[in-house]
């Protein structure tokens, strides 16, 4: 089916052209996964909340601003992708499917997130970057499993205290915000390993030498004077990095970051729980 035959049928609700769309989506795939990214949906068809056997359910990339509560069904769903949709906000069916490993939900519309988030318990990966966000809703705190959280791309000036919290979190993404210096409850997060605060307003940089867990900090593209001191063979990627004692590898402009565990990928290359 052409693009342009499907945009046209994503404008008509009826149930008999969603089904179309999804190209006959029958039954539940042996794999457990449905990916129904770039369908241009305006509304996904609730006879896929009957795959109650569902692990990964990827809907990015289409016209999506609200789910069917039949979705609480998916008790199974591990990955669920609502990056690249219409969402002003988090449908609070979403909270109640408690075996979430990995969300997505960035390039939407969301200026906060449900206190109802909180019940995912479960979820160790959460992707809200390029959204509306000119604060980190505290209730990301009570993630107590997480251990990667992509904030990226907002409007943010500050982080909570609260974030110390997450012992588990290991890598952190904040490029793209509004930080005038350095979070400072960062600092007393000794278990994170990669902290990436690139392209943000950030002048001046404490040093990161205490931090026994980091393994690689990004701070680029800020209007910086100084370039964050870290311990024996941590990676930087910033002004002034080829002061740090290890030796780096470069091709070109780039530099080649190796790393025990490499970063998360772009929500193109979906990850997998763990």
């Amino acid at each position: 089916m052409g693009n342009s035959l499907k945009a046209i049928l994503a404008f008509v609700p009826s149930n008999k052209c969603q089904k179309y769309l999804l190209e006959d989506l029958e039954e539940m795939p042996v794999d457990k996964m449905v990916d129904l990214s770039g369908r241009q949906m305006r509304r996904l068809p609730v006879h896929i909340c009957s795959f109650r056997e569902l692990v990964k359910l990827y809907l990015s990339d289409n016209n999506l601003n609200h789910l069917p509560p039949e979705l609480e069904q998916l008790q199974n769903l591990q990955i669920l992708a609502l990056d690249f949709n219409n969402f002003k906000a988090l449908p609070l069916v979403v909270c109640t499917l408690k075996q979430l490993c990995i969300l997505y939900l960035g390039n939407n519309k969301l200026c906060s997130l449900p206190l109802e988030l909180r019940l995912l318990q479960n979820l160790k990966t959460l992707w809200i970057e390029s959204n509306c966000l000119q604060y980190l809703p505290e209730v990301v705190c009570e993630l107590s499993l997480l251990k990667t959280l992509h904030a990226g791309s907002n409007a943010l000036r500050s982080l909570p205290r609260q974030l110390q919290g997450l012992q588990e979190l290991r890598t952190i993404w904040l490029s793209g915000n509004l930080l005038s210096e350095f979070p400072p409850v960062l600092l007393d997060m000794p278990f994170l390993e990669v902290i990436d605060v690139d392209r943000n307003s950030i002048r001046h940089f404490p040093s990161l030498a205490h931090l026994p867990g980091l393994k690689l900090v990004i701070y680029d593209h800020n209007p910086c004077r100084n370039a964050p001191k870290v311990a024996r063979g941590v990676r930087r990627v910033g002004r002034w990095s080829e002061e740090t004692p290890e030796p780096r590898k470069r091709s070109g402009a780039v530099i080649d970051i190796t790393l025990d565990e490499k970063p998360l990928l772009p929500p193109a290359a979906k990850a997998e729980p763990d």
